[in-house]
C-alpha cells in the first residue's frame, strides 16, 4: 500500500472521528434519533457535526484525485506527499472548526483543496 493510498483510508475514517466528537458524552443522545439529536445540538458539538459533513463532502474529489494521478503513473513521491498535506490540512480543519477558528479553518480548507487540484496537475 502506498502512503496516498493510507491516506485515502485515513480520510474515509475522519469523518467518524469527527462524528464521535459530535456525540462526545452522549448527553440525552437518542439512538433511535440521532439526526433529531445532533439537529439540536449547539457549540462544539453542532461544529463537529458540521465538519463531519464537510469531511464526508471533500472525501470524492480527493479520493479521484489520488486514483487519478496513480493510474497515470505520476511520481510516487509527489502523490505522496500532496496526500499527506490534505490530510494534514483536513485534520487541521477539523481541529478549527471544533476550536471555533473561523478564518484558521478557511485557510486549512483552502490548503486542502489546494493539495487536490495539484494531484490533478501531476499527470
Amino acid at each position: 500500500m502506498t502512503i496516498a493510498f493510507a491516506c485515502v483510508l485515513v480520510m474515509g475514517l475522519l469523518p467518524y472521528v469527527a462524528a464521535g466528537i459530535a456525540k462526545k458524552g452522549f448527553e440525552g443522545y437518542d439512538n433511535g434519533a440521532p439526526r433529531e439529536w445532533l439537529a439540536k445540538q449547539t457549540g462544539f458539538r453542532a461544529r463537529a457535526n458540521a465538519a463531519q459533513a464537510n469531511l464526508f463532502e471533500s472525501l470524492p474529489l480527493f479520493f479521484a484525485a489520488v486514483i487519478i494521478a496513480s493510474v497515470a503513473h505520476a511520481p510516487q513521491e509527489r502523490i505522496d506527499l500532496l496526500a499527506i498535506g490534505f490530510v494534514i490540512a483536513r485534520m487541521t480543519y477539523l481541529l478549527c472548526y471544533v476550536a471555533n477558528w473561523p478564518t484558521a479553518r478557511s485557510l486549512v480548507w483552502a490548503a486542502g483543496i489546494a493539495c487536490v487540484i495539484a494531484l490533478f496537475f501531476q499527470i
